[in-house]
């Protein structure tokens, strides 16, 4: 479908994904997904009209069409949950070039989402978050990489990171201090703490370590001494599953909405939370906790000046 598309079209939507690329720091798999998600609307309504369009005639798309868009893809299996990320993405390549050509993309703009059931995280009780920490480091024999595995699975449940935030720590943060600077997603920078477990855990991970502790080079590393791959990570929190009887929703990224929603249990404020978790909105660290609405208008009660 993508030959429906003319030049002008594809040459606008690659400018579209380069700024998308460079202002938002967006990874490789999410600009591929942009790129595929426009595209088919494109291909779409090329294929609706008889033929490929140009810039002009996207100012033209009516309601109708946009329905007819979201019916063909509907009528596909596609669930709600993607329709509402693939209009997303063509309201987005919208608004920027309806800015740059200089009209009123109306019809698009307006398209309402479909609703859909947002799926809710599953944090590991704290039991359990403590069971894969004693857990993971008897999933390998060698010693240096079973303290490696700790130290990463440590920093995740004791400092709320993301993986690839744990995994981009270099030689030059360690021996860690109280606190971490971390450059989380779209670069946004955030202060986190650092328990005195977690640091113990990496240090005893360097201890190990046979391969030379470098100022820029990944502070965790793979056997042959390149950077971690996720994957390994991953692999083994796998087979803590396995053994611990957990859910297929106890991941790596599970230790972090742990922390999460273990800190608002203990009575941590939620605007502290999403500082360290680095939400843009309060709403995100909200979504991101699983605790109980009761649980939340108790800390609101507890903390609004005027309750």
């Amino acid at each position: 479908m993508s030959l429906q598309i003319s030049a002008a079209c594809r040459d606008a939507l690659q400018d579209w994904l380069n700024r998308k690329s460079a202002l938002a720091d967006s990874s490789d798999h999410t600009i591929a997904a942009y790129r595929a998600d426009v595209a088919g609307f494109l291909a779409f309504m090329a294929e609706h009209r008889g033929g490929p369009q140009g810039l002009a005639a996207l100012d033209k798309i009516t309601v109708t069409e946009m329905r007819a868009w979201m019916a063909q893809a509907r009528s596909t299996g596609l669930s709600s949950r993607s329709l509402a990320r693939r209009l997303s993405a063509v309201k987005s390549f919208y608004r920027w070039l309806a800015e740059r050509e200089g009209f009123a993309a109306t019809a698009v703009l307006a398209a309402r989402s479909p609703k859909f059931q947002k799926k809710l995280p599953r944090p590991l009780d704290p039991d359990a978050a403590r069971a894969v920490i004693d857990t993971v480091e008897l999933q390998s024999q060698t010693p240096w990489v079973a303290a490696r595995d700790v130290a990463v699975i440590t920093l995740l449940y004791g400092c709320g990171l993301r993986i690839s935030e744990a995994l981009g720590l270099k030689g030059a943060d360690a021996p860690l201090r109280a606190s971490l600077r971390i450059l989380g997603k779209g670069q946004k920078e955030r202060i986190v703490p650092v328990l005195p477990a977690a640091r113990d855990a990496v240090d005893a991970y360097l201890r190990l370590c046979p391969h030379p502790q470098e100022h820029d080079a990944p502070l965790f590393r793979g056997v042959r001494g390149g950077a971690l791959n996720p994957r390994l990570i991953q692999g083994a929190m796998a087979q803590v599953r396995m053994q611990l009887g957990l859910p297929a929703s106890a991941t790596p990224h599970a230790l972090r909405h742990s922390f999460a929603t273990h800190l608002l249990e203990a009575g941590g404020d939620l605007r502290s939370i999403q500082e360290l978790l680095g939400h843009a909105s309060l709403a995100t660290t909200q979504a991101y906790t699983a605790v109980d609405t009761a649980r939340l208008m108790e800390v609101y009660a507890r903390s609004h000046p005027k309750a």
